[in-house]
């Protein structure tokens, strides 16, 4: 009764009733006794969750009146308030009531920005614009400036959400100045409502400031070509900034751009209608740019937009009813234009090329080429040419502009000029003594072209005179003209000049000087002694190979000395003998062995010829010693046939020994093979059958089945079933000979492997004396098997067949019949005479003999 007098005395001061159920008394209760405790009013309000509406609400509203700096009690109030108009129109007077609330809340809360964060959100939803506006504005003025930066995001939401334009722009404006990093969020939306010329200018402040760091991510470069597409698209709505003067700053500043850069200024003008001002862009450009990429970027585009300009011409003029003749002669520029823009692509890029290096030799040629019919422009850039391309940066031979700067004249019958760019020349600094030494020889070879002899001996004079004091010729801090005395090219044409339209004298002057100068090659030499040769001065051809001879060594000096002593031979033959030997003797002294062949060979030749057959057999003897290992067989052959025609086949039995003796394996193989034929034909059948045996000994059965198969013929024709046996043993021995080396190979690789694995020199000493035991046991039981059994080798056995033993059927053995025996000696074989072959003899058999 005395809670129910309370509340009463409470609530006659509010013109509200309110109804309690029995179950609200005990939180009414407390909050009697605890009216300032949240944590109460809480709990009172959780219980009445469940009851309409206006009864949480009065709850709300009597805690509020209670505690009204709560935060926690109208963030809750609020929220409640909202979900109960949340499917309502937003005519509705609910929302109004809300809204009251969030006035009354921001008396109190007005430092809180979820509260004013809630109540902007609501607004917005309600589609209350200026009202919204101004809350938002009282926000931003309400809240601390560390506070703003939560409200700006939902004011820049709310103004680009409705058609606000003036509004929206004012507001980023005042946005930029709190967070100018977000310009980039400014200018899309500029961009958007097509605001695009102060897009621009905020888009240019951005781009020329250096502390402007891009929240998307975005490189300058990127901002900057954002800028030139932006102002080169839109010509007429871009007033208040100098695209001119912008692009032209970006292409000093990205060198790497220069053909998109471009391309978006000659758009920028295509677009505002003045098309010869973007003719002159593209012009401008193409003769500028350094890179082939930028320059097809360049190129096309310019194609493109002559092409559709003349595409539109036409069009027009074809829908004209009676064309004028302006109209012609204008169409008629036009394609003439675009013919002429293409017919200079390849002279424009070799330009771009040039720019990028101007000292390209090969691109100067090809820009020649290009002006093909055109002698003027040809000249110029001949001249252009070699006053641009530095001699020690060009790549390139810089001499050949020169040269064929020269031959342009002489083709055009211009010999004074040309003679005067070959002086010229003459003077330039190249860097390798060749270069100026061609210029020299073309020179020479156009006065010779032109029948002027005299004029190309004194050329060569004066290219060969001796300079002041003596400079050496590799030296490269002298000039190359005070090194051109000792150039050999020069030389060789000064002599060859000689040679057709000089003296005998003055040619052996100028041979000798090349002597004298030690610039002489083997070649030279060799020319020189031919000149000699030709005009009868035998003597003094020698004496210019021994002057060769003693200026190089092997094996530079082989071909002189080849030349010599063919010479020398052919001019002398036998009648001066001794010196010939003598000069052989010289040249084999220290000849390498490559080269030793062919000089044995004539040697041996000219005693032959000239000489005594002991002295050719012992020159034969020499170079059976002297040559490479491959080419012994070859001169061991060489020698057997000679001693053959000169002392008979007998007198050859020794140096088939000698060869078989020194020869690799296959090559003894090979010889002996000829030997013993050689002995068969003689008809020493057991000389032969020896030299087979011999043989057979480096012949493996299983490589050189040949050989087997050639001795097992030898048998089958000259022996019997005893020398077939013995070749079938002397194989089987051999074979099992072979094998056993494999056996070895692969214990000693065995043995080898464990003595990597570990030495008895590591083990313990205990363990070193049990290692000497088993050795010892080792080679005891190796002997005692050796004498006892001898089939450690496994020798290659018949197979018994049937009961007896002694029959042993061997698979290598050649069946001989008895058949075939009976009909032998049924058969009378007729005993013939072997003739003696002519070649017994040699050169010793008489000709008058008889066969």
């Amino acid at each position: 009764m005395e809670l129910k007098m309370q509340l009463k005395d409470q609530n006659e001061k509010e013109p509200m009733d309110i109804i309690f159920a029995d179950d609200d008394l005990p939180y009414e209760e407390e909050i009697l006794r605890n009216p300032y405790s949240v944590k109460h009013w809480l709990r009172y309000i959780d219980h009445k969750k469940a009851a309409p509406k206006y009864g949480v609400n009065i709850i709300y509203e009597r805690a509020l009146k209670e505690l009204p700096g709560s935060y926690k009690l109208w963030y809750n109030y609020l929220r409640v308030r909202r979900s109960q108009v949340k499917n309502r129109c937003v005519t509705d007077l609910g929302y109004e009531e809300v809204n009251n609330a969030f006035e009354r809340a921001l008396v109190f809360m007005h430092k809180m920005p979820r509260i004013w964060i809630d109540y902007c959100s609501f607004l917005i939803d309600q589609c209350k614009i200026t009202r919204t506006r101004k809350v938002l504005d009282r926000a931003l003025r309400a809240l601390p400036v560390t506070q703003h930066h939560r409200i700006w995001p939902l004011y820049l939401k709310f103004v680009k959400k409705h058609n606000i334009h003036e509004t929206a722009v004012r507001v980023f404006r005042r946005y930029l100045k709190l967070s100018p990093e977000n310009a980039e969020e400014y200018v899309e939306y500029l961009t958007e409502i097509r605001k695009l010329d102060e897009a621009a200018i905020v888009l240019a402040k951005i781009v020329n400031d250096e502390n402007f760091v891009s929240q998307q991510g975005k490189s300058k470069h990127q901002l900057w070509n954002e800028l030139c597409e932006l102002i080169s698209k839109n010509p007429e709505e871009v007033r208040s900034l100098n695209v001119d003067a912008i692009i032209r700053g970006g292409l000093r500043r990205y060198t790497d751009q220069l053909g998109h850069l471009w391309n978006s200024l000659a758009n920028y003008y295509v677009r505002s209608g003045l098309f010869e001002r973007a003719r002159d862009i593209y012009e401008e450009a193409i003769q500028t740019v350094t890179t082939v990429r930028d320059f097809t970027q360049i190129f096309d585009a310019y194609a493109q937009f002559e092409e559709l300009s003349l595409s539109k011409k036409m069009e027009e003029v074809a829908n004209l009813v009676n064309p004028t003749e302006e109209d012609d002669i204008d169409l008629e520029l036009r394609l003439a234009r675009f013919e002429h823009l293409m017919e200079r692509r390849l002279l424009l890029l070799n330009s771009v090329l040039l720019r990028q290096n101007p000292h390209n030799v090969q691109e100067w040629h090809k820009r020649v080429q290009l002006y093909e019919g055109k002698p003027h422009e040809i000249i110029n850039t001949y001249t252009e040419a070699v006053q641009t391309v530095d001699p020690k940066l060009a790549v390139g031979k810089l001499h050949t502009l020169w040269v064929e700067f020269a031959k342009f004249y002489e083709k055009n019958g211009q010999i004074d000029d040309a003679r005067l760019i070959f002086e010229k020349a003459t003077h330039v600094p190249f860097v390798k003594v060749e270069d100026l030494a061609t210029v020299w020889c073309e020179w020479t070879e156009m006065e010779i072209r032109n029948e002027n002899y005299e004029e190309a001996l004194k050329l060569m004079h004066r290219a060969t005179v001796l300079p002041v004091r003596k400079v050496a010729y590799h030296d490269d801090t002298e000039t190359v003209q005070a090194r051109l005395y000792k150039s050999l090219k020069v030389w060789s044409m000064y002599a060859d000049l000689e040679e057709s339209f000089g003296t005998f004298k003055s040619c052996k002057a100028v041979y000798d000087r090349i002597i004298d100068l030690k610039i002489a090659t083997p070649q030279i030499i060799i020319n020189y002694g031919v000149f000699l040769e030709e005009n009868c001065y035998f003597e003094e051809a020698f004496q210019a190979y021994e002057k060769g001879i003693s200026l190089f060594k092997w094996p530079n000096v082989y071909d002189i000395w080849n030349t010599y002593l063919t010479k020398f031979l052919k001019r002398y033959g036998g009648s001066k003998l001794e010196r010939a030997r003598d000069l052989f003797e010289q040249c084999l002294e220290n000849c390498p062995p490559e080269f030793a062949k062919h000089l044995y060979l004539l040697y041996a030749k000219l005693e032959e010829e000239y000489g005594m057959a002991r002295h050719a057999m012992a020159v034969y003897e020499r170079a059976t010693k002297a040559v490479l290992e491959q080419e012994m067989f070859e001169v061991f052959n060489i020698y057997i046939k000679r001693a053959a025609e000169i002392y008979g086949i007998p007198k050859t039995r020794q140096i088939y020994e000698k060869a078989i003796e020194v020869l690799p394996e296959d090559k003894t193989r090979e010889m002996c093979v000829r030997f013993a034929d050689m002995e068969t034909k003689l008809g020493e059948i057991d000389r032969a059958r020896a030299i087979y045996a011999h043989c057979s000994q480096i012949c493996d059965p299983r490589v050189t089945n040949e050989f087997w198969q050639i001795w097992k013929e030898f048998e089958v024709r000259h022996g019997n079933e005893d020398t077939m046996r013995e070749m079938l043993r002397i194989k089987r021995s051999v074979q099992a000979m072979y094998n056993t080396q494999v056996n070895m190979m692969s214990a000693q690789m065995l043995s080898s492997a464990s003595a990597m694995a570990g030495t008895v020199a590591d083990l313990a000493p205990g363990v070193k004396d049990g290692m000497r035991l088993l050795e010892a046991k080792a080679v005891e039981m190796a002997g005692t098997s050796s004498s006892s059994k001898p089939g450690n080798i496994m020798f290659v056995r018949g197979e018994t067949q049937g009961g007896s033993k002694d029959k042993v059927v061997n698979p290598d053995e050649i069946d001989i019949d008895v058949d075939e025996d009976e009909d032998m000696e049924e058969e009378e074989v007729p005993v013939e005479k072997q003739s003696i072959p002519s070649e017994v003899f040699g050169n010793l058999r008489k000709p008058d003999e008889d066969d």
